[in-house]
């Protein structure tokens, strides 16, 4: 019965040890990348789908360096083939990026609260016959 015990209370301890894996990176957009280092909060963000519209306001929390975040998220959505339009800076605002591709507009705004640097992407697509029309 002790050895019961003993092994229980082991098994226990070791469980209470295990940590939770990392959220994964989410994009609902294949070609809107999520840099590393940023988790979606799912609690926030709002996804809208309709048979000619695909939108999508996410936002993801990470402790990372607000300019440098700023400078690989445009690197890489013009790498897949978001167009720059423009992009802000205000010290109380954060950076404000917008792009935009055939049929679809991204905005990236980028700020920081007093713990996570947060990330809200505000994308908008054509679906279906909708961006068949707008492409022709």
């Amino acid at each position: 019965m002790r050895r019961f015990l003993v092994l229980s209370a082991t098994v226990l301890a070791l469980t209470a040890c295990a940590s939770t894996p990392p959220r994964v990176q989410r994009s609902e957009f294949e070609d809107i990348p999520v840099p590393k280092g940023l988790a979606v909060d799912l609690n926030r963000s709002t996804i809208i789908e309709s048979p000619s519209v695909k939108a999508a306001r996410l936002f993801y929390k990470g402790r990372i360096e607000p300019d440098s975040l700023s400078v690989a998220l445009r690197t890489t959505l013009e790498a897949n083939g978001w167009k720059h339009l423009s992009s802000t800076t205000a010290s109380d605002k954060g950076t404000t990026q917008v792009y935009e591709k055939s049929g679809s507009s991204l905005q990236v705004l980028i700020y920081e609260s007093w713990y996570y640097t947060w990330v809200e992407m505000s994308a908008t697509r054509m679906v279906g016959s909708a961006s068949a029309q707008l492409k022709q």
